[in-house]
């Protein structure tokens, strides 16, 4: 016979997922403010732009976008209009699959993320790492890579210092 019960989370777990709940609320919610307040863009948007100026050729498939920002196509669709309308993004067709529509970053786009990117680093590390030691980051980034990918997604490494 099969227990139906469920596994009812123990005091520390229950504890952890308060915080991490609450962590997923207010951080974004932070960052975004952040970020709207000095550079007029979302987190969302600042997050495609980001994801573009570290792809090879400033470039990526408009689904692979939306996967990375777990959004449907029609919602990317709407931030990458905004940013194109403001000259950040061009959207062309992909010359190797006529059926798919690639977004490149400008130059214009990566001028806007060098600017912005450091308010929103020292943003990040008010927020996060000036509170924690090298361990704790360690442990922070192990903790977050297994629940993303328990999600079925797989970060990227980023190497060197």
């Amino acid at each position: 016979m099969v227990d139906d019960e469920p596994r009812w989370l123990s005091t520390d777990e229950t504890n952890a997922w308060i915080a991490l709940s609450a962590l997923t609320t207010h951080l974004p919610h932070a960052l975004d403010t952040q970020l709207q307040r000095d550079a007029g863009i979302s987190l969302a948007e600042y997050h495609v732009l980001s994801w573009l100026s570290m792809a090879p050729d400033r470039t990526h498939r408009m689904r692979d976008l939306a996967a990375r920002a777990d959004v449907s196509l029609s919602h990317l669709s709407r931030i990458v209009a905004r940013l194109e309308a403001r000259g950040w993004i061009r959207r062309h067709p992909d010359p190797t699959d006529g059926r798919t529509t690639l977004a490149t970053l400008t130059d214009a786009g990566w001028d806007k993320v060098v600017a912005t990117a450091p308010g929103h680093v020292a943003e990040a590390r008010r927020r996060v790492f000036d509170r924690l030691d090298d361990a704790q980051v360690g442990h922070l980034a192990a903790v977050a890579r297994q629940v993303v990918e328990a999600c079925g997604v797989t970060l990227p490494r980023v190497d060197g210092d």
